[in-house]
């Protein structure tokens, strides 16, 4: 158990799933994340983070191993059986290479993408699910608009109405991927930390 984490208000249950012992650090192959009192590191890789089985029926993607390790704190309702799901954490910033491993490693699953709720968690949400479902896209963002297109299909919205929702209609995707965001904070991260301090 790590006395941190308990502070923080995370389960012994949750600990114990993601293998968490007295240091916060989560191996991105070649680097790491690093968490602890007043600091958190994330690495900008084109590795990935990994936790739960391949065989996982649902799958969650998320910027760090923190983020993932909050949401089912804050959420542990939604899941019950952790043993069926995998966790994957990306790092600071999304490479192409990801998505495809993810696509070719938990094709036909459930997802949830978790990358906050400002314009850069929207805009790596897509990039994700267009990724996963091998959907080449160029995304643009000028002034407070958005445009998101290939040779088929376009979006065009404003900063504000931006949503993976919004995208996998214009585009067509199906079965639909979902979001999770933190209510009460940009993250789930952030949340568990202002509500347990």
């Amino acid at each position: 158990m790590n006395p941190l984490l308990t502070r923080l208000g995370v389960p012994p249950e949750v600990q114990d799933f993601f293998h968490l012992g007295d240091d916060l650090v989560f191996r991105y192959g070649d680097s790491a994340e690093h968490f602890g009192e007043g600091f958190h590191r994330l690495p900008a890789t084109e590795n990935l983070w990994l936790a739960g089985p391949e065989t996982a029926s649902h799958v969650v993607v998320s910027f760090s191993a923190m983020e993932a390790i909050a949401l089912v704190t804050l959420h542990r309702h939604h899941y019950p059986r952790l043993q069926q799901t995998a966790f994957v954490a990306i790092g600071s910033r999304l490479h192409d290479g990801q998505a495809s491993w993810i696509r070719q490693h938990f094709p036909k699953r459930k997802f949830t993408l978790v990358f906050g709720k400002d314009l850069l968690g929207h805009l790596t949400a897509i990039k994700m699910a267009a990724g996963i479902r091998n959907v080449p896209v160029r995304m643009f963002h000028t002034g407070h608009q958005v445009a998101i297109y290939n040779d088929e299909r376009e979006l065009i919205t404003s900063d504000e109405r931006l949503s993976l929702h919004a995208f996998q209609e214009a585009f067509g995707l199906r079965p639909r991927f979902r979001t999770a965001c933190a209510r009460l904070a940009l993250t789930f991260l952030d949340q568990l930390q202002t509500s347990r301090t």
